[in-house]
């Protein structure tokens, strides 16, 4: 993906700083990010689930509250509904763009805003809510140590962090009421929340699933904490919303161009700390490489070698299969197996240095005679793939019952 700083009008006019995250396939949906209470754009969460959405097509606007962050505004006169309005003028600032948001996304407080705005965003057809509470005001539970301030605004600390609540935050909070704005929601809702989240009771998640009219979904954090703060949670989070909100939007990417190549392969790095990547082909294909975990990594794809010897196992099905249907012959199923292995070039004949040995194993299934079961393995080496790794490497080719 690539990502552009924006910047828009808030409510009170105070400029909002946002990061547009741009997909690098064709932009087929908009989703729009709501951060948690006094966080930010930048947290861990909200720059995984960017980045897997824009994996599919989806670009993803976050941006700070008033007072917050990179934003201008003071923090201390804001209040539950002015994060509403921004999350207003942020939907009003994309559409302007022509990329008017069909996806809301909000992070405990910030879920709540998302629920409390949908309805107010014209074409907003699915809502994603994490670790959302159902009444606003649950925020002030985890308010410690008030010092009540002469000019009426309030000294807090919401974990280890000191904030100015201004008195108009208390009085609007106390006030807020979701039950209108979840029940008449005219979206699907996904509600995301972990069990054993302290800061927000998973009763909460219980509520507003229950308030919310079909189609409604509830996912399970397991132990993620409430900020999903562990990158392996984010990560699932991240692809949860994806694989669901295909189902909610219209994710029809747009027909290429006359005479457009095939395309290329992109591989972005998805973790600087391990090795996760990436792997799109074209605006269609996303797949995830990894390591396994003994190597450094998380074991959350297929490891390099991996998608290279499923390019030669897929191409020899395919290639056995195109020739059966051809020849109109009795093959029900093909299995291949491969294994890929360094060997050194004097055990293939190839000098001193070592080459990789792929073990292919094909297995035939159908009422094929000894003739057309012979012909199918001839028919497997001239699968392209195996040209190409025939050309530096050595194939082994066996077949199988």
């Amino acid at each position: 993906m690539s990502t552009q700083k924006v910047t828009f009008p808030g409510h009170s006019g105070e400029k909002l700083a946002a990061r547009l995250d741009m997909p690098t396939a064709p932009h087929i949906a908009t989703a729009l990010f709501a951060h948690c209470f006094t966080c930010g754009k930048d947290i861990q969460a909200a720059r995984r689930i960017a980045q897997r959405l824009s994996a599919m097509g989806i670009a993803v606007l976050r941006f700070d509250f008033t007072g917050l962050g990179h934003s201008g505004g003071e923090f201390e006169n804001t209040t539950f509904t002015s994060n509403v309005q921004d999350l207003e003028a942020a939907a009003a600032f994309l559409t302007s763009r022509g990329m008017a948001p069909g996806l809301l996304i909000g992070h405990s407080l910030g879920g709540a805003a998302v629920l409390a705005a949908a309805r107010r965003i014209e074409g907003v057809g699915a809502v994603v809510t994490i670790g959302a509470p159902y009444d606003p005001e649950h925020v002030t539970h985890n308010f410690s140590d008030p010092q009540l301030q002469p000019d009426g605004t309030l000294n807090v600390t919401l974990a280890g962090k000191p904030l100015r609540i201004g008195k108009g935050f208390l009085e609007d909070v106390s006030a807020a009421n979701l039950d209108g704005d979840i029940a008449g929601l005219k979206a699907a809702l996904l509600v995301l929340h972990a069990p054993r989240d302290t800061i927000v009771g998973i009763e909460n998640a219980t509520q507003i699933f229950a308030a919310a009219r079909h189609p409604k979904s509830f996912v399970t954090l397991d132990d993620a904490d409430h900020l999903v703060s562990r990158p392996e949670d984010a990560e699932y989070a991240a692809n949860v919303i994806a694989a669901w909100a295909g189902r909610y939007l219209d994710l029809s990417p747009p027909s290429p161009p006359p005479g457009a190549p095939e395309g290329i392969v992109r591989v972005t790095e998805a973790d600087a700390a391990g090795f996760l990547q990436d792997v799109q082909n074209g605006p269609y294909h996303h797949l995830l490489a990894d390591e396994p975990l003994a190597y450094g990594g998380t074991n959350k794809g297929m490891s390099p070698y991996g998608f290279l010897a499923a390019g030669l196992g897929t191409c020899t099905s395919m290639t056995i299969r195109m020739y059966a249907r051809r020849k109109g012959w009795p093959l029900t199923n093909v299995r291949v197996d491969v294994n890929h292995d360094k060997v050194h070039a004097q055990d293939a004949e190839h000098g001193s240095n070592k080459i990789d040995r792929f073990v292919r194993e094909i297995c035939l299934a159908g009422p094929l005679d000894e003739t057309q079961r012979a012909r199918l393995m001839e028919i497997a080496d001239r699968c392209p793939v195996h040209q190409t790794l025939e050309k530096s490497s050595q194939v082994e080719t066996r077949l199988v019952g």
